[in-house]
């Protein structure tokens, strides 16, 4: 997007809940509406009611749309309970999230959405302790700060938002990307599908607060365009490029990339090549993001992503009937009896882009990246970047076991989360670390 220069600090649409029959949540402090209603501190419940809200507490109050925004905007807080998190991943649940700003309850013919309308560096404030812990070193809070408000202010400069696509090429092959869905009631979800954003539930630090303020209007810009800048937990030593996880377009910050200083050597490269993907994914090459500091992971890691530690380099083994019935289910397609999985197309990091899947009734080709997780995992699949070893039956030769042997956490494409950790413990600067993960991108202040 051509860089667009704001006059002040953009104030963001954050979707929290959609279309839910019923909201609960609690004001801490007054708030007041946009009539000037004002309503005390307390527990209130939202319902859906002809067309519009209908709000109980200690008042009864309807409206087509509300807005509930805190007399005192620094000590005004509102928690909402029920909001889910890691949707569709392997970490799903539920919690109660606090945050600042206002709430907007908006009612369509599917339920309520909770929308929080907060300035953008106090959502960042939120995304950065999210997304890592908020007592990670200040080299990296200060680098996801620049990224996350790159990634943001894109998709705000955008002429339309970005969306999920889907193709279907032929009868035996399905080609389908995932990003950013467009939504008309907010600009961005608070969930991993867009940025985590989780309020002031996560402990802010002073580190989180001064990274924000250091780099207050900060954005990756390349080419005189705002970076569609991206990132994942783990690349699993060498990122990869934007074509592979989302649309055919070459994007020149988001090409592949070493996780490492100098060359991996013992390695042989391009991982596109199956010999040299094989033995990177089965092997550990040293990477910034091989981290082997429990230390590091626990200061850097929130606390349900700490109970995964096998990111790097992980194993998941299937059954002939667990792995028939999963892809079954999740592709909604009969395979019959799997005969194979193999990697028919695969990107620089080593994940596979296209998926062949061979059975006794059906074969077929999938991608990209996400589509491959989805379908081989009752959640996600960590990466696609994986190698699969059979066992077979000695007397018939059809496979009875798969191992997947993966390496990695998420896409991979842009900003190495674990990578960037390491590289700040190890004393780099947050613009080394960006210059390593987006070449030939440079830092501006738009605001």
């Amino acid at each position: 997007m051509p860089i667009d220069r704001f006059d002040s600090e953009p104030v963001i649409r954050v979707g929290l809940l959609s279309a839910v029959p019923a909201v609960q949540f609690y004001l801490s402090g007054s708030f007041v509406t946009s009539t000037g209603m004002q309503l005390t501190e307390g527990a209130y419940t939202a319902t859906q009611a002809d067309g519009g809200i209908t709000l109980m507490g200690g008042t009864a109050l309807k409206g087509d749309r509300l807005v509930l925004s805190p007399l005192d905007p620094v000590i005004g807080r509102f928690t909402v309970h029920g909001i889910t998190i890691g949707i569709q991943f392997h970490w799903e649940r539920k919690e109660s999230q606090t945050f600042q700003g206002a709430i907007s309850l908006i009612p369509s013919r599917h339920g309520i959405s909770v929308v929080n309308e907060v300035p953008l560096e106090a959502y960042l404030t939120s995304v950065i302790s999210s997304e890592m812990s908020a007592s990670s070193p200040g080299a990296l809070l200060r680098a996801h700060a620049i990224v996350s408000r790159s990634w943001l202010l894109f998709q705000l400069s955008a002429p339309s938002p970005s969306k999920s696509d889907s193709a279907t090429p032929g009868p035996d092959e399905i080609i389908r990307w995932y990003d950013r869905e467009s939504h008309s009631e907010f600009d961005v979800c608070a969930d991993d599908h867009c940025q985590r954003y989780q309020g002031i539930t996560k402990a802010h630090s002073t580190a989180a607060f001064q990274a924000i303020q250091d780099t207050r209007g900060q954005a990756l810009v390349f080419g005189g365009e705002i970076c569609d800048a991206r990132y994942s937990k783990s690349c699993g030593g060498m990122t990869e490029s934007y074509d592979a996880a989302w649309q055919d377009l070459s994007v020149p910050y988001l090409e592949p990339v070493y996780d490492g200083p100098g060359k991996p050597e013992g390695f042989g490269l391009p991982l596109t090549d199956e010999a040299n993907a094989n033995r990177w994914i089965t092997g550990s090459p040293p990477a910034f993001c091989n981290v082997g500091s429990a230390d590091l992971l626990a200061r850097v890691l929130p606390g349900f992503d700490q109970e995964t530690r096998d990111f790097y380099r992980w194993q998941v083994e299937y059954g002939q009937d667990e792995v028939s019935a999963l892809l079954g289910s999740r592709l909604g397609i009969d395979f019959g009896a799997i005969i194979d999985l193999n990697a028919v197309r695969r990107g620089n990091s080593g994940r596979i882009v296209i998926l062949g899947i061979s059975g006794s009734k059906r074969s077929m080709t999938i991608g990209k990246e996400l589509e491959i997780r989805r379908g081989l995992s009752s959640s996600h699949l960590y990466s696609s970047a994986f190698v699969v070893q059979k066992e077979r039956d000695p007397s018939t030769g059809m496979p009875v076991k798969f191992k997947l042997i993966g390496a990695g956490w998420g896409h991979g494409v842009g900003l190495c989360q674990i990578g960037a950790a390491a590289m700040a413990e190890a004393g780099y600067h947050h613009n080394q670390i960006l210059a390593h993960y987006f070449k030939g991108a440079s830092v501006e202040t738009l605001y």
